[in-house]
């Protein structure tokens, strides 16, 4: 496999705010757009955690780790993970997930879990071949304005 640089972001750079917002219209047409300020409050959330991924000097990857305490335990959520379009094929997304997987664990014993859509077939194939398996339930949401 190629050169990957897999790290945390902690601080904040204008760097990096093109090309999460290159990632995040390539995740989702909702057109959600990230600023360096929000992208700051982000890298200063201690329940966040903020992975990208650079090949050539390149950001090519995103991944985000959340992690909180409930009644139940611990439960971590892999979300918004996402590889270029000009760098899918290469296991990044694989190496990316295998890196959250691990980093979650050294935060302690809980439940890692994540949502796919079933149309995301590779993704899907995916967290199963890292051992996700599928639950039986259903996801909800609402829009907090």
């Amino acid at each position: 496999m190629e050169q990957l640089e897999i790290f945390e972001v902690c601080e904040a750079s204008a760097s990096y705010v093109e090309p999460v917002n290159r990632l995040l219209a390539q995740l989702s047409s909702s057109g959600h757009c990230i600023t360096l300020e929000q992208l700051q409050t982000l890298a200063d959330s201690p329940a966040s955690h903020l992975f990208l991924a650079k090949s050539g000097g390149e950001i090519v990857a995103m991944l985000t780790l959340g992690e909180y305490l409930a009644p139940t335990g611990r439960k971590m959520w892999i979300e918004d993970v996402v590889v270029d379009k000009a760098a899918r094929g290469r296991s990044i997304g694989r190496a990316m997930v295998e890196f959250a997987i691990a980093y979650a664990r050294g935060l302690g014993s809980g439940v890692l879990m994540l949502t796919s859509r079933p149309s995301r077939v590779a993704a899907n194939a995916l967290y199963r071949s890292c051992d996700f398996e599928p639950k039986e339930t259903n996801v909800y949401k609402m829009n907090i304005i």
